[in-house]
């Protein structure tokens, strides 16, 4: 059998021929938890004068999850024709823009490992394609470095909230979801997320209240806003998928058969 000379592959034959097959023997879950080839913005908006343009999307060759949208690594692949650790400063950029601990660059032959976390003594190494570490070994030293314990564990990797319409936190909703689920769980009460109009705040605090409430976390959760027609809006979108579970208080009582309430923050209520 003829063999194969990786100097002619492409980019993309390196990730099929070699990189995902190191990283599925590692134990990561083909269909649940390696996402290739991640568009996650779409480019910066550039305006000159009148005319308006987007700036080069932002692209990871892979991007792995611990548990549905908890991404602990990135990793960019290159040509043979290049060095292991050629994709690293490409990476470094995801990461940062991502939140994600983990970086790897990879030209076929090998792994460049980059721990941003600064607790393994080592910031980088290489190792072998075969080496790549398992979801279980990066996720254990993403809880050192977090100061993660088995009790806080479980309401940190619960699922957020699928459903069929596809719809997913973009990538900084998905940095504040995260962080402040992680913030909550280890007994931090108060808390301030600060997000420009536009950007999802109504659907990132479900997602938040989803875990915390899933998890058992938090047992009874209100949510405040400022106007009616907010918080009936808030009650049929994004919080529908509560149900039952949800009331809207009325007449300043709150019914303690429920477990999420919404309500004005001008109001005044008490326990019924």
């Amino acid at each position: 059998m003829e063999q194969i000379n990786k100097k002619e592959l492409s980019e993309r034959d390196i990730c099929t021929k070699y990189i995902t097959p190191a990283i599925s023997q590692a134990g990561w879950d083909l269909h649940t938890q390696i996402r290739e080839e991640v568009t996650f913005t779409k480019g910066r908006v550039i305006v000159k004068g009148q005319s308006v343009s987007r700036g080069k999307p932002k692209r990871a060759d892979y991007i792995l999850n611990y548990k549905q949208n908890i991404p602990i690594a990135v990793i960019e692949a290159k040509k043979n024709t290049y060095g292991v650790g050629e994709g690293m400063q490409q990476a470094l950029g995801y990461a940062e823009t991502l939140d994600i601990p983990f970086v790897y660059s990879s030209n076929g032959d090998a792994f460049l490992e980059h721990d941003r976390t600064g607790t393994s003594g080592q910031v980088e190494r290489e190792i072998a394609l075969h080496d790549f570490p398992s979801p279980e070994q990066i996720w254990k030293k993403y809880c050192v470095w977090k100061g993660i314990d088995s009790i806080e564990e479980s309401s940190i990797i619960q699922e957020y909230y699928t459903d069929s319409s596809g719809k997913v936190p973009r990538y900084y909703q998905q940095i504040a979801i995260n962080r402040t689920v992680e913030a909550i769980s280890k007994g931090q009460d108060r808390l301030l997320l600060v997000m420009a109009t536009g950007t999802g705040k109504t659907f990132t605090a479900f997602q938040i209240i989803w875990r915390l409430w899933k998890s058992r976390t938090k047992k009874r959760i209100l949510f405040l806003a400022d106007r009616n027609i907010l918080v009936d809006q808030t009650r049929t979108n994004d919080f529908k998928p509560f149900g039952n579970a949800m009331t809207k208080i009325k007449k300043r009582q709150a019914d303690k058969s429920y477990e999420i309430y919404l309500s004005l923050y001008q109001a005044g209520y008490s326990w019924s």
